[in-house]
């Protein structure tokens, strides 16, 4: 099917819900590159063809020390589509054992994450994925 679903998904929840917001919400498209570019592509397609779609929505699955150094270059490309952006599920794990030097590096991290958001207005908000490590299935 590929990717025909997205489009009849997309409309279907629109005339459910006239007013819900609809996103496509996606991993490994935190940083630019091939993914993301893809989903750039997606989106151009969905609203040349007069498919709803309101926003992305980046899952960012990060690990410590590797936030990517184009994640806010590549929110502003999202929203420059026109569209919503929004961080969905974030968390950032570390290789344990647990050490101060990974805690420092996460807090900068988390801190990267949400500066980053915070300065394209197109973003409208971060999800933490899991409150802390102790519960984290990673």
């Amino acid at each position: 099917m590929g990717e025909s679903f997205v489009p009849i998904a997309l409309q279907a929840a629109r005339a459910a819900d006239p007013n819900a917001k609809l996103y496509i919400n996606d991993y490994n498209i935190e940083g630019t590159g091939a993914k993301s570019t893809a989903m750039v592509n997606l989106v151009k397609s969905l609203k040349a063809s007069g498919v709803p779609i309101d926003g992305i929505g980046v899952q960012a699955h990060l690990i410590v020390g590797e936030v990517p150094t184009t994640l806010q270059a590549n929110l502003e490309q999202f929203t420059a589509l026109g569209v919503e952006v929004a961080i969905t599920e974030l968390d950032i794990r570390m290789t344990l054992p647990e050490t101060a030097a990974l805690r420092e590096q996460q807090q900068k991290d988390y801190q990267t994450v949400i500066a980053a958001c915070k300065a394209v207005s197109g973003c409208i908000g971060i999800t933490i994925w899991d409150y802390t490590d102790k519960v984290n299935p990673i």
